[in-house]
């Protein structure tokens, strides 16, 4: 029985190609890429191909890309890196209460360490009010951190205007754009982004590999010891074969970003129009226009959200073994 999967929010299989580049760099091309002698140089002049692959994506500059684990990694660089380093100017964060676990934790530990947040309250559809954020800046706030895109009904927040509010008032910008690589064409630059994390397996890279851009003149710090890689802000050595994998799938998901997008953005809506057609007593999560294309986020009334989840996966697995039977 063929499995249908649906939950590429979650994570993505590796796609062929990313694999077959991935390959060679586990056993034959296995080079330390901090090493001077010819091996290493080779792994090394790989990993830079990628840095400028992802930052051809999102149309930063190569030496803005710092590669990490995954978007948690990134999430904690960029808010820890950026309090850590401008503490001197104030200890004031500005973030929402839908982010990923990977922000409001990393904001918790900061809250311990002396720091204030404010979380932002967001509406029915899962937006902030840009009033309330102009009205929660003070003179301490030293950054805003608002995710690009929501992981559970696919909000897409206004970003731009969140930049320039940040940006009007001297304030860093941080989005967690984890579910919009590969789902949104961003322009750092127009989107008023000072700092960007992904996840290399929300878009067909493997798990284990991620990345943060931070714009050129922000100063943030290390929050890792070792050596002396990525610049000497993320130690560890480089994860070639990983690294190679994402600037492979970032570069193939936004070479085909529009034939991509228009066919996730048809079957989602055939999706949703055939479930309120079926008369069911649905409700659909988040905005019907700003959301991301391969989003739907069902309610169905009187119904446990969680229990149906584990009914329709025990309900696949009796079919398979009554295959295998």
């Amino acid at each position: 029985m063929k499995i249908r999967y649906f939950d590429h929010a979650a994570t993505t299989p590796v796609s062929e190609k990313v694999l077959n580049e991935m390959l060679p760099y586990f056993n034959i091309q296995y080079g330390n890429a901090s090493a001077m002698y010819s091996l290493g140089r080779q792994a090394k002049r790989k990993v830079e191909e990628a840095r400028k692959k992802v930052a051809d994506a999102i149309k930063a500059k190569s030496k803005e890309i710092y590669f990490t684990s995954c978007g948690s990694e990134s999430d904690n660089l960029a808010i820890k890196g950026v309090c850590y380093a401008n503490k001197e100017k104030g200890n004031h964060i500005i973030t929402s209460k839908i982010e990923h676990h990977a922000v409001l934790n990393a904001c918790k530990t900061l809250e311990k360490q002396g720091f204030r947040v404010t979380y932002l309250n967001v509406n029915e559809n899962g937006f902030i009010n840009l009033g309330e954020l102009a009205n929660s800046i003070c003179e301490d706030t030293i950054l805003i951190s608002i995710m690009f895109a929501n992981n559970e009904i696919g909000t897409i927040q206004p970003i731009k205007q969140i930049g320039e509010i940040a940006h009007k008032n001297n304030i860093i910008f941080h989005t967690d754009a984890v579910q919009a690589i590969g789902n949104i064409k961003i322009n750092v630059d127009e989107y008023n982004i000072d700092l960007l994390s992904m996840s290399g397996h929300k878009f067909y890279a493997p798990k284990g590999i991620g990345a943060l851009y931070v714009r050129e003149g922000i100063n943030f710090e290390k929050i890792q010891d070792g050596g002396h890689q990525e610049k000497d802000k993320r130690a560890g050595t480089e994860n070639v074969a990983g690294i190679v994998g994402l600037g492979c799938a970032i570069e193939e998901i936004y070479d085909n970003f529009d034939e991509y997008n228009k066919k996730l953005l048809n079957l989602r809506d055939y999706y949703i129009s055939k479930l309120e057609e079926s008369g069911l007593d649905i409700k659909l999560n988040g905005d019907k226009v700003n959301r991301l294309a391969g989003n739907s986020n069902i309610s169905f009334k009187g119904v446990n959200a969680g229990e149906l989840l584990l009914a329709l996966d025990e309900a696949r697995n009796l079919c398979i073994c009554r295959l295998c039977m």
